[in-house]
């Protein structure tokens, strides 16, 4: 039997699902889209945090766009929350963007930004703010704890399912119920 850690390198692009022992409060019933997931880290966001706010109302362009279209703001993470991401299921064609799974960009393009804010908003689009990351080694840890579970990044949940039901719905399209999941007597974080 070896006594190395199991190498949780490459899991991206994928769901992370939080597990009831992640008492953090920021990732509480979280379903993250892992990005990157490497040596020197991992970098994800968090998709089931819609906030209130209009983007319209926080978003400083060079130069304005005057309506407000209705593009509503996420949260993305704890880390960095002046950073905006655009998340899309359509790959822009005049910006640039990152794909990340199939059907699903992402993007920090100003020019994207401005168009999102001026069209009325698309349902299969996301402007997050902040982000999920973790240091070397960091995330592999938590996933040996059994934090998280992880699932396909399917553009279905991504972007097709309400965010009050995603950590259950994932859960469940994994063959599990959520109401049997256990504590196990251990917290992370």
């Amino acid at each position: 039997m070896s006594d190395e850690s199991p190498d949780f390198a490459g899991v991206a692009p994928a769901l992370l699902v939080s597990m009831p022992q992640l008492v953090d409060p920021n990732f509480h019933r979280t379903v993250i889209l892992l990005c990157e997931h490497g040596a020197e880290g991992a970098f994800g966001l968090v998709l089931n945090r819609r906030t209130e706010t209009s983007a319209a109302s926080v978003v400083r362009l060079s130069f304005p766009v005057e309506i407000d279209r209705g593009l509503e703001l996420w949260t993305g993470g704890p880390v960095e929350p002046e950073r905006g991401w655009i998340l899309t299921a359509t790959e822009p064609s005049d910006t640039e963007a990152v794909r990340v799974s199939d059907g699903v960009y992402l993007s920090t393009s100003q020019e994207l930004l401005r168009q999102l804010l001026a069209k009325p908003q698309a349902p299969e689009t996301r402007l997050l703010t902040g982000y999920a990351g973790w240091s070397a080694g960091q995330l592999d840890a938590e996933l040996s704890s059994s934090a998280w579970l992880t699932a396909e990044a399917d553009a279905d949940i991504i972007f097709g399912t309400q965010p009050a039901d995603m950590w259950e719905t994932t859960i469940r399209r994994l063959g599990a119920d959520p109401l049997l999941l256990q504590m196990g007597g251990q917290s992370v974080h």
